[in-house]
């Protein structure tokens, strides 16, 4: 689930890192990212991305809605400056080896800031026709980490041209919520490190302006997390980084226990598990 889901939250300074960063990463490429798949493609038909669009992703993740944009005629350009293992995965994803005969030139894979991208409408780097910040929003502190990229990246975007950010929907119709709280349980007293909270109702506009960015327009998007079994739901889920402040707090024996119990509501019969989520867009514009 930026962060994508979210964003990965690093160790506590001081604290002993416990869980293993490059698993992680590939439990996120290869379980959890596809479940943000619906909400790509829907920004993609709307905003009609294809051949001539100049795409920035920030917090690109490994790379998936990088995959798709290209896949329709985009240049597209990735940032991910907080996991080098998300991004060596996009790196992977998007090598010009792993296309047809005409290479991809025009796809660029960046971990560092917006700023690293050189001037706007240079010889090197043409103004980008579209933003996306695709890292859902509802995580405490998430506000000011994607307004500053924002700030950062939107001097690179042509003027009018679309920002779009991502939410949860209300929490009465993402069964996910229930489920995510159990990290802010678990962290507790570590609550201000990844602890999550339903997205309210105008987080995305005012993030939006206070990046100085002008709403215009949003949409909501289905986006079912469906996993082949529990084991597969809690490989995904702890792929986000969410669960980071509990594992510290605890161990990976409690949380495993306390999210296994959380996903039994969501277990079908067959053994899989799917919980329904609507995800919130906005599509804002750059003055």
């Amino acid at each position: 689930m930026t962060p994508t889901l979210v964003r990965q939250h690093r160790t506590h300074a001081g604290a002993t890192p416990r869980v293993d960063l490059c698993a992680r990463a590939r439990d996120w490429s290869e379980i959890q990212e596809r479940m943000l798949v619906p909400l790509y493609e829907a920004v993609y038909e709307r905003l009609e991305v294809g051949t001539g669009t100049r795409l920035l992703a920030l917090g690109c993740g490994s790379g998936l809605s990088l995959l798709m944009a290209a896949s329709r005629g985009a240049a597209v350009t990735g940032v991910e400056p907080s996991s080098p293992e998300r991004l060596a995965l996009a790196r992977e994803r998007l090598l010009p080896d792993a296309w047809d005969a005409r290479g991809r030139a025009d796809v660029r894979i960046v971990d560092g800031p917006p700023g690293d991208l050189g001037t706007a409408g240079g010889a090197e780097t043409p103004a980008y026709t579209l933003v996306t910040a695709f890292e859902p929003l509802g995580w405490a502190g998430d506000s000011q980490g994607v307004a500053g990229l924002l700030r950062a990246a939107t001097p690179l975007a042509e003027r009018g041209a679309p920002v779009v950010l991502a939410g949860w929907g209300p929490p009465e119709r993402c069964a996910t919520a229930s489920v995510l709280r159990v990290a802010g349980k678990l962290a507790d007293p570590l609550r201000g490190a990844g602890s999550h909270r339903p997205t309210l109702r105008d987080d995305l506009e005012e993030v939006a302006q206070r990046s100085g960015l002008r709403p215009d327009g949003s949409g909501r998007v289905a986006c079912p997390f469906g996993y082949a079994d529990t084991d597969s739901a809690l490989k995904g889920l702890l792929s986000t980084g969410l669960f980071d402040a509990a594992i510290t707090a605890t161990d990976r024996t409690q949380v495993n226990k306390e999210l296994t119990e959380a996903l039994h509501p969501y277990v079908r019969g067959d053994g899989t598990v799917w919980m329904p989520n609507v995800f919130r867009y906005l599509i804002a514009r750059v003055p």
